[in-house]
């Protein structure tokens, strides 16, 4: 290679200016250059003159372009090229110029002039030839997560930055410089290849293979373009079913068709992601520190199972939603364990000032509260979900569609999932898992509010001042956190189960089993989550003390009940992917106390532990977190409240006719047959603890004297399902009370929630969610599901004889004092023919 010599050996060569060179003697001061490979200089063709090109204009980059060039031994990069004449003062050029500090941009050159110039000499020189040499620069590459902070958030990624900016990057990570020279390109064997064709085609395919070329050097060396305000937002608006409701839209509201696009150019802004790899692991920096001073810890479980299953697959996480908290803590956790964090489907509620653009550059993306009435809302984001989607691009979303105020799960909302279920049928690359999260707390940062919420105040809208105001609730102590994931759902395997022939039809618009599909594969998730309960201390006393009249309870007759619930679980597990504390009962109740939701009472013939005020208030929100780990055992506690023998069959026959309502409040996993079986383990549980016992023939079930401690034990573990049955006879006592023909769904709904809330006054239950009008809403549908009532043509509701035979069994559980205080409190109905009308269906 000794014919290379650079022609500025010669005395009469051009020189660097000066100003270059002193800027560059300062940059290579601190600058500390990696190149790739090892020996550029042999790549190049002999006795060739040699042109750079980089990806980006910029000082530094020419910069570091020469100095990389002079210790290579290659030709410098900031003379004018040899041998080939033209008006340029630089032997490089860059595929894309930043906007001039100083000059109007108008007047700025395009910038694959050079090459457009180089083009030209070469048609006037046939025996020269010029070799292109691509040089991809990279201050810092994508960090590691050990990593510096401020040298992540400053490294090299797929934003064009500021100049203020990348001095900040040369100064962090100048000393981790990484140079990439390509092989070099001849243009005259280009010029040969597009012989006859126009010098404009050919300086534009040119370019375009050169921005492609950079394009694949920085992913390979960066990881790829997660920036989707550049990438997705053109595809999004561009795509077929977008521009048909573009110009649907310009049509319907007289627009010009430039203003609609411009219109779904501003949605698809809105709720784009910006994905940035310095952000992520600034965040996750930050975040190390906050969990750390905000929890005691955070506890993860069934993460290898997820591990195995993402090789392949799609992934969309989906977990239950508690808190704020839920957005950042699950990305956390994925991150620090190696999986790259999903996009997050956020309320734009969060996109406040400083926040929003944070949460975006995380992965979030940012979607309306409702938008039925937004054709060209609902298509931009519908296409933008598609276009995730086929990118390959992992999600999490919340099928609730919002924060639980309760503790329970929420009837799932389907959209989410029907715009995935449309993306999988239109495109299906990889199989599609949506794995089920569920996410345990001690406390919570927002449970004053929700307590606010469910007691009619108004929900305080989230502002970046709220946000600065909450900082003082960090000084609070949260105990821990778990999360849990829950049995992965796959979406081929239910669709098969849904629709054998499924496939055959994938390509329809809508087939007629997507509906029924979509809302299998939300309950399949919330099933899921529930499987995957995390039973800490917190939840176990709340279980416990709620139960009691003034949530209180002797040490002794606490410790038993802890006992009792603890061996029920571990004797009859709900789910394999259940947790349990491994605290003893005495344990339990120490950290109930250091956690100061419970206060001891002193006091000579034993102590007595209780929670008062508002904090029993907030506890019911940890006691219906497992309220459906006890469903089984509550139910069989309930039937002997007001009876002392019960027939088996009887308790079977029972069961049966509840179950389906507590199974869709609850989410729980059996069916009839499953349920009845659990019901007989339990009964064989309760009869090996003492509990219940058994007739000589095994046909009757006893429970013990009333002031014994077994039926004390029964009393309190009915207590945590015996709410959701006084509601289910507010449902029937107002309906049967007004008569068939006379109250549509919503105002039965509007008049339980009214009565629930005045029987809460009345008798001081520390139970928000008791007069929950979505879990009226849910009772009300589970029995016009099973036929029980119906819609008249007038949209009323109508009822027979069965509704009142439904209404007579709840004696079994109810105590009469409790039914006749429901009557009497259930409104009137308006007028007295509607008294007449329930009498003679009564009768």
């Amino acid at each position: 290679m000794d014919d290379i010599t650079p022609s500025a050996r010669e005395d009469a060569a051009p020189r660097v200016p000066w100003r270059l060179r002193l800027f560059g003697r300062l940059l290579e001061s601190w600058i500390r250059i990696k190149p790739d490979p090892a020996t550029p200089r042999s790549l190049l063709l002999p006795g060739v003159p040699v042109c750079y090109v980089t990806e980006r204009y910029g000082l530094s980059d020419a910069l570091i372009l020469e100095q990389a060039c002079r210790e290579a031994g290659m030709p410098s990069a900031l003379i004018p090229l040899q041998n080939v004449s033209t008006r340029r003062k630089r032997s490089y050029f860059a595929t894309s110029m930043r906007n001039s500090l100083f000059w109007n941009p108008a007047r700025r050159k395009p910038p694959m002039q050079p090459l457009a110039e180089l083009i030209a000499q070469l048609d006037l020189l046939p025996d020269q030839d010029v070799q292109l040499v691509p040089v991809s620069i990279f201050v810092g590459r994508a960090p590691n997560r050990q990593s510096g902070w401020f040298s992540v958030l400053f490294s090299e990624n797929w934003v064009v930055v500021g100049r203020f900016r990348r001095v900040l990057g040369l100064v962090l990570n100048g000393r981790d410089t990484h140079v990439q020279f390509s092989t070099p390109v001849s243009l005259r064997s280009v010029l040969a290849e597009e012989q006859g064709q126009p010098r404009e085609r050919t300086v534009r395919k040119i370019s375009r293979v050169l921005r492609a070329h950079f394009r694949r050097i920085r992913a390979a060396v960066i990881g790829p373009d997660l920036s989707h305000r550049r990438t997705v937002v053109d595809a999004v608006v561009n795509a077929e079913p977008v521009q048909e409701v573009i110009n649907t839209t310009a049509v319907k509201e007289s627009l010009t068709r430039e203003q609609a696009m411009r219109r779904a150019h501003e949605y698809a802004v809105e709720i784009a992601a910006d994905y940035s790899h310095p952000v992520v692991r600034s965040l996750s920096f930050l975040l190390s520190s906050f969990w750390n001073k905000l929890y005691d810890g955070v506890t993860m479980h069934h993460f290898d199972r997820v591990r195995a299953v993402a090789p392949g697959h799609e992934i969309i996480y989906v977990p239950c939603h508690r808190s704020h908290i839920d957005y950042l803590l699950v990305s956390w956790l994925l991150y620090t364990n190696g999986i790259v964090p999903p996009h997050i489907a956020a309320g734009v509620n969060l996109n406040l000032p400083l926040v929003g653009p944070l949460l975006r550059r995380g992965g979030a993306f940012f979607l309306r509260r409702s938008f039925k009435a937004n054709a060209l809302y609902s298509a931009v984001f519908t296409e933008y979900v598609s276009q995730l989607f086929a990118r390959g691009v992992s999600m999490e979303y919340f099928i609730e569609g919002g924060r639980s105020r309760t503790g329970r799960l929420l009837q799932p909302k389907g959209g989410m999932i029907a715009m995935t279920l449309r993306a999988f049928l239109r495109e299906s690359r990889r199989p599609v898992v949506f794995q089920p999260v569920y996410i345990g707390y001690e406390k919570l940062m927002e449970g004053n509010s929700y307590i606010g919420e469910l007691s009619g105040q108004a929900k305080q809208k989230e502002s970046l001042f709220g946000l600065l105001r909450s900082v003082k609730k960090l000084r609070e102590h949260y105990g821990r956190v778990a999360v849990n994931f829950g049995e992965p759902v796959f979406l081929e395997d239910l669709l098969q189960q849904q629709a054998p022939d499924w496939r055959a039809s994938a390509g329809e618009e809508k087939p007629e089993w997507f509906n029924r599909s979509v809302d299998a594969l939300a309950e399949r998730i919330q099933v899921s989550i529930n499987g995957a309960a995390d039973v800490n201390p917190i939840n176990l006393l709340a279980v416990a003390l709620l139960a009691t009249p003034k949530h209180a309870m002797a040490e002794s007759d606490l410790i038993a009940q802890l006992d009792l619930y603890k061996s029920l679980l571990a004797e009859l597990p709900y789910a394999e992917r259940i947790t349990l504390t491994t605290m003893s009962p005495r344990e339990i109740i120490a950290y109930g106390e250091k956690m100061q939701w419970i206060r001891r009472i002193r006091h000579p013939l034993g102590d007595v532990l209780t929670s008062e005020g508002k904090q029993a208030t907030l506890l019911s929100y940890f006691r219906n977190n497992v309220l459906h780990l006890f469903a089984a055992s509550a139910w069989i506690a309930c039937c002997f409240i007001n009876n002392r023998r019960m027939a088996r069959a009887s308790l079977q026959r029972l069961s049966r006719l509840i179950y389906p309502f507590i199974q869709s409040e609850l989410f729980l996993p059996w069916d009839e047959a499953g349920f009845i079986e659990r019901i007989q383990a339990t009964i064989e549980f309760f009869v090996r603890r003492g509990v219940l016992s058994l007739d000589a023939e095994g046909r009757v079930l006893n429970r013990g004297a009333g002031q014994g401690d077994a039926a004390f034990q029964l009393r309190t573990l009915a207590h945590s399902l015996l709410q959701a049955f006084e509601r289910y006879y507010i449902a029937i006592a107002v309906l049967v009370k007004h008569g068939p023909h006379t109250i549509s769904a919503a105002e039965l709904e509007n008049l339980c929630t009214l009565t629930a809330q005045r029987l809460t006054l009345l008798h001081e239950l520390n139970a928000p969610e008791f007069f929950d009008k979505s879990l009226f809403k849910g009772f009300i549908q589970q029995l016009r599901e099973r036929k029980v009532i119906w819609t008249d043509d007038a949209g009323k509701l109508d009822f027979d004889a069965a509704l009142v035979v439904v209404a007579k069994d709840a004696k079994v559980i109810l105590s009469r004092e409790i039914r006749h205080g429901i009557l009497k409190l259930a409104p009137q109905p308006k007028t007295p023919a509607a008294v007449e009308a329930a009498s003679d269906k009564a009768a």
